[in-house]
């Protein structure tokens, strides 16, 4: 009888909340300016977050060393400051000039990829493997083609995403000293709103969800950090064109999870191309190699078990960010879904925990009656 009452109360419960949900879709115009604000903040408050964890361990460090927290986050943005000078000057420039000639020789490297997919078509090896009415080359191309123009167009809609440059780079600096000023009070000023009874819960809720993060964050950064190293000798060792490019359009696209890798070997292959196949086929292995270096060894020892997703998971969850939200939402699904995952824990051993040991002490005394 317990049991059917509580499933009724849970039933009543998801009822309330899709009515809610339903409520909420008939007034769209109350959420269009609550909305629009997000868009806005959104860029630099991820921003913000991101750099908040990977720099919160270098302040804590400066305050114990004691020095006024204020001025150690001034001393990192003046540090910071001083590794992207030297970045413009260092860098850049070399990035530069590789941007720009890809840029320039795009449609030529297309027309030297094509004509290496015309002399393995006609390669008496792929001749014998390939019936006699496919054309591989022509197909390939025809997906290429369609791949570059999906590419403008997202990068199109990177580009708007990111179009108010100005309010991203003025507030998200703004955001991040005053994250870092606060370090830990944000988590206690969440707690204060819970029932005084679970404090202690939340507290330890707050503080799971806080660590998963940091550890998810600085290990990822760590992660594709040696990732990079590992593409740019192997990019080196081989040859290949516009390696740093590709490096860091590699390291980049790795922050999306699983389809970042697979979208980033695409220009890499075609760029190998240009040189020759079998310089297509050792830039793969470089990938490969690179990319098993970093899930077998170094990404094992950098998140332990920290990051305790299941592959088929990761996969359902980029996909349902990306059609829910496009670029945000791959970039903001894995986060959210391990937050949700604590708390879900949490609750499920707080349920376990006041309601199953009772149901023993009940039978206990109902039994001493008896006797």
């Amino acid at each position: 009888m317990a049991k059917l009452n509580l499933f009724i109360r849970i039933c009543i419960a998801v009822l309330l909340v899709l009515g809610i949900i339903f409520l909420g879709t008939q007034v769209k115009f109350i959420f269009t300016p609550v909305l629009s604000l997000f868009r806005v903040v959104i860029v630099p408050l991820m921003l913000a977050v991101f750099f908040f964890y990977l720099l919160r361990p270098l302040i804590n460090w400066l305050e114990s060393r004691k020095l006024n927290r204020t001025l150690a986050i001034l001393l990192v943005y003046l540090t910071i400051a001083v590794l992207l000078l030297a970045f413009s000057v260092g860098v850049w420039p070399s990035l530069k000039s590789q941007l720009v000639n890809l840029g320039t020789n795009m449609p030529n490297v297309f027309n030297a990829v094509g004509e290496q997919l015309t002399k393995l078509e006609d390669s008496k090896l792929l001749s014998s493997l390939i019936p006699a009415d496919m054309n591989p080359a022509g197909q390939l191309m025809g997906y290429l083609n369609k791949g570059f123009s999906l590419l403008s167009n997202s990068m199109s809609d990177l580009f708007s995403f990111v179009s108010n440059f100005a309010v991203v780079l003025f507030t998200f600096p703004i955001l991040l000293f005053y994250m870092l000023k606060e370090g830990g009070k944000f988590g206690v000023k969440v707690v204060s709103f819970f029932p005084k009874r679970f404090h202690k819960e939340g507290e330890g809720v707050v503080a799971d969800i806080d660590e998963a993060m940091s550890n998810f964050i600085v290990g990822r950064v760590l992660v594709n950090l040696a990732l990079g190293v590992l593409m740019y000798l192997g990019f080196l060792l081989i040859g290949l064109p516009y390696a740093l490019l590709l490096t860091i359009v590699a390291v980049l696209m790795n922050f999306i999870p699983f389809i970042g890798a697979i979208l980033s070997a695409v220009p890499i292959f075609i760029i190998g191309l240009i040189e020759s196949p079998s310089t297509a086929v050792w830039s793969i292995v470089v990938v490969l190699v690179a990319q098993q270096i970093q899930d077998n060894l170094v990404a094992p020892y950098i998140f332990g078990k920290s990051l305790d997703i299941h592959p088929l998971t990761t996969i359902i969850l980029v996909l349902a960010g990306g059609d829910f939200g496009g670029i945000i939402g791959i970039l903001l699904i894995i986060p959210v879904y391990m937050m949700l995952k604590i708390i879900t824990v949490k609750l499920y051993q707080l349920y376990i925990r006041q309601r199953w040991p009772e149901e023993p002490q009940l039978s206990a005394d109902s039994a001493d009656e008896k006797g």
